[in-house]
């Protein structure tokens, strides 16, 4: 049945993340407003795919975060938000960082006032970053047969819990860690009730990985190409990858539970059960494609981590976190749908907001 609390408004609602919890919202009934400015390539086939499969229970809105009366439209009879709108590189922060803190963090503030005007209390659930913690160089690493691993055997065995000293390097860690600190706070000050989730590396269906953010899906499509993927740093550095629908968990749970977690952050990631090296990954995929994926060598990238592995005991005991999905069974899935994918065109223009009697919705 129809969820009768009003629509749920997903901010950057189809993008990788924002699409697929969109999706699952439909899917439990809810009425969904994707706000949404279209920015990154591909994005409208995700936009398109949810529509196809729930017609008029989704609402788009095209438009962008910095605009603060579309905002204030989107929001109107929202019962939660979920908020991903973002500029979401490393590298293109560094390109234009006026832009990304201008998306990133104003965008963020716009979204919160907008949350706060409202009669009601609206929950707030926002996407950050391990970002947020820097490059971690207080962490010693030593290399071994698979990757980094901190020297500290419990920081190895646990991972990067949220009481680690945030330290925001290149301007995305910056504006996403400013943002992520100002959800927090808004909780703290006024009371919102608003939670943050802090992603490590979240792969699956319906991602449009490049090289600058997406990486296991950019590593997918080039090796499907046959084309080198390129490999930043010595390739050992090591992550915990999640897949998408277990993120997506991570997510209602916030705004189920947040009358207890407002005001609270949580890292979520595979955790060390999934943790592996680029170079691991990139072997895994060969195995699956039963060839050897080409590769070449760069410099290491600004503000990049050696290793980073999320501590996820704090979300597992508030909000019931556990990734059920398998590194390797979970890229085996990426794998299947990218070599089967045939993305058509994207329909959808950017659109011009209406007066709300006239309908803003395309």
């Amino acid at each position: 049945m129809r969820n009768r609390g009003g629509p749920v408004l997903v901010t950057g609602g189809a993008g990788f993340i924002g699409c697929n919890l969109a999706d699952r919202l439909a899917r439990e009934g809810h009425c969904v407003r994707i706000f949404d400015a279209l920015a990154r390539p591909g994005v409208g086939e995700n936009l398109q795919w949810l529509i196809g499969r729930h017609g008029d229970r989704i609402e788009p809105m095209i438009a962008d975060v910095r605009d603060v009366d579309a905002l204030a439209v989107a929001m109107r009879g929202a019962c939660a938000v979920f908020h991903f709108a973002a500029q979401v590189a490393v590298t293109t922060s560094l390109d234009a960082p006026r832009h990304d803190f201008e998306v990133n963090m104003i965008g963020t503030f716009n979204v919160l006032e907008a949350a706060m005007r409202q009669k009601r209390q609206v929950p707030v659930i926002f996407a950050s970053t391990n970002k947020v913690y820097g490059d971690l160089a207080d962490v010693s690493c030593e290399l071994g047969p698979d990757g980094y691993r901190p020297s500290r055997r419990e920081l190895a065995a646990n991972g990067v819990d949220e009481g680690h000293p945030l330290d925001f390097h290149t301007p995305y860690g910056c504006s996403k860690g400013a943002a992520d600190q100002y959800v927090l706070d808004h909780a703290r000050s006024f009371g919102l009730p608003a939670a943050v989730l802090r992603m490590s590396c979240i792969y699956g269906a319906r991602q449009k990985g490049t090289e600058d953010q997406g990486w296991v899906a950019h590593f997918v499509l080039k090796a499907l190409q046959d084309e080198p993927i390129t490999i930043y740093g010595d390739g050992h550095q090591v992550r915990d990858v999640l897949e998408v629908s277990d993120v997506v968990e991570a997510y209602l749970a916030a705004w189920h539970n947040i009358p207890r977690v407002s005001g609270r952050a949580f890292n979520i990631g595979g955790g060390p059960r999934n943790a592996a090296s680029l170079l691991t990954v990139m072997s895994e995929i060969g195995a699956l494609l039963g060839r050897q994926v080409k590769r070449c060598s760069a410099d290491w990238r600004a503000g990049d981590q050696r290793w980073f592995v999320a501590d996820t005991r704090a979300a597992r005991a508030s909000l019931g976190f556990e990734p059920r999905i398998g590194w390797r069974e979970g890229i085996a899935g990426l794998v299947r749908e990218l070599a089967s994918d045939r993305p058509q065109p994207a329909r959808f223009e950017r659109a011009v907001i209406k007066e709300p009697a006239q309908g803003i919705f395309l």
